[in-house]
Parts: C-alpha cells; structure tokens; sequence
C-alpha cells in the first residue's frame, strides 16, 4: 500500500529562490505516484500545516525549506500522538539548513526529494524547552541564548546577503552594536554554575548559522544535548574566537565551558534573547529570565542519511 504523503513548501525560503526550485520537483512526485502541496503563508503556519497532516492520517511529511521551516514542521507533528505521527523528510532549500546536515540528508533537492520519499527513517532526539510563562517549544537543531540569539535576529534584517555570509555579517554587527552579558544561574542534572555570560548556546545537533560548529561531537541519537557557553570577553577576544567556533576548536580557550546535560535551568538578570533553530522567540521587547530545558530521546522518526 503507498504511503498518504503531505509536501509542506516554505516559497521565501531562500530569500524567495525556493518557488522556482519547488516547481522544478514536481516530476519527482509525480514519478513518486502522488503526493499533495501545501504552501505556507504566514508564521507557525508550517506548523498549523504539519499538524493538520498527522490528523488527516498522512503517513509522511516533508518540509521544503530551511531550519526554520523543519522547526515549524516539527512542532506540529510532536502534537499528535507518537502511534498516529507521520514520519519526517526534509528537503534542505534555505540559508543554513544545518539540521539537515546533521542528519546527512543530501544537499541537492532533487536528490534530497527521492531520498526522503524511498529511504528508511531512524529515531531522532528532540530538546523541549520553556519559560516562566509555560510556553514550550521543541528544538531539533540548536538552542540559542544571548549572543547567538541577537545574531539570528540580525540576520534576519539582511537582505542582500545570503548563506554562511548572512550570519557572518550579522556576527559582526552584533560584536560591535549588541555586546551585552547576562550573569546567569545555571543547573543541569550534575552541576552548577554562576557566570557572567554572553553566549550559551544548547546543540542537539553540532552546528548553526550554516556552518558554526559550536558543539562538533554533539549528537542527535544519543539522549544527550550538547552545550557551549562564553564567558564575558571583549569584543577583540570574541572576534578571535569566531573563526576558532567556525572551525570547532573554541573548546580548548579558557572563556569557553562545554559539557553535555539531559536537563537545563537558566536563570538571567536582565531579559533573555533567545533563537530556536534560527527562529525568534524572544526579541528585543521581551522579558524573559527564566528558561528550563529537557532532552526528548527519539522523539520523531526522521528519513536520515
């Protein structure tokens, strides 16, 4: 019996490139036997879509888009029930798309497409976290607080940069404009700290913004998340540690601290900025100083390389 397969296609994704590419997979659907198109038009509607699939019995829902698009995805599949739950495919067509790279999934659409329609899931883990207000969100990839949060934000408001570049830039501009640090309290299941802090970042997966590698042994099959955390540095440190986090190798300095946990606690004198898989959740007019964190072992079956 074919399988009931759901498309959710994001047609910005790729600064507004991904239309095209979409149209040009249609004969590998169609090839496929059949499958149904949904396009999203607005924020979380990828996840009021992804839901709405694994009501209506679809066995398999693919994501066409970037991080931000599979983070929407995932968080309407993780409300149905695990037994009804239609496994995930990814079609990586945005900026970054590092979950899917950490996933092995290929990299070429067409070829990502046939990989997600005929190749075998396995079991992915997924982070849960919340603020004091009880609003939860899942994380596939990564988790980002201070820093890289402010990073993300600003990365959204460059248009004629794309990629690797995109975040690079906005790496820049925050070292410069947004060079606060919050002293933050911080528990997980085995240890404690105090610090003056202006990145932590939790990696389910070992890399962000198309090619930092903050975490490059994490792993997302091994009921663990990843962390790194930078202390207060000065603005010359920090640009001398960027191209040690692109590379992987910031574990070695001093103003750095990584580990792994199952379970996380933060609690921040000032308002956090933090990201979800490169999507805000909370910005510049927010007030959040506590979040809670907890890893969900093979939560989604996801179509892997």
């Amino acid at each position: 019996m074919s399988r009931k397969v759901k498309l959710i296609f994001n047609p910005t994704a790729d600064k507004g490139q991904a239309w095209q590419i979409a149209s040009d997979l249609r004969p590998i659907v169609a090839n496929f036997g059949h499958a149904d198109w949904s396009g999203t038009v607005y924020p979380t509607h990828a996840t009021e879509l992804a839901c709405q699939a694994g009501e209506q019995g679809y066995d398999m829902v693919i994501a066409l888009g970037g991080d931000g698009t599979v983070h929407e995805v995932i968080n309407g599949l993780m409300q149905i029930p695990e037994v009804k739950r239609p496994v995930l495919g990814i079609v990586p067509i945005g900026s970054g798309n590092d979950f899917a790279q950490s996933i092995r999934v290929p990299q070429k659409p067409d070829l990502a497409l046939v990989h997600a329609l005929h190749a075998p899931p396995h079991p992915v883990d997924l982070g849960l976290f919340s603020d004091a207000t009880g609003r939860k969100e899942y994380f596939d990839n990564t988790l980002g607080i201070g820093f890289d949060a402010v990073v993300t934000i600003r990365s959204h408001k460059l248009p004629l940069v794309q990629g690797f570049m995109m975040y690079l830039t906005a790496v820049i501009q925050t070292i410069i404009l947004n060079f606060n640090a919050m002293q933050l309290h911080v528990e997980t299941e085995s240890e404690t700290w105090d610090l003056s802090t202006l990145m932590l970042t939790l990696c389910n997966g070992s890399r962000e913004g198309g090619g930092f590698l903050v975490a490059p042994k994490a792993r997302n099959n091994d009921g663990l998340i990843d962390y790194a955390t930078i202390c207060k540095v000065s603005r010359l440190m920090m640009l001398r540690l960027v191209p040690e986090v692109m590379k992987g190798t910031h574990g070695r300095f001093k103003q750095v601290r990584t580990g792994t946990c199952r379970k996380m606690s933060i609690t921040s004198d000032r308002a956090l900025f933090i990201h979800a898989d490169g999507e805000i959740f909370t910005g510049f007019n927010t007030d959040i100083h506590n979040l809670s964190m907890q890893v969900i072992p093979n939560a989604i079956q996801v179509v892997r390389g």
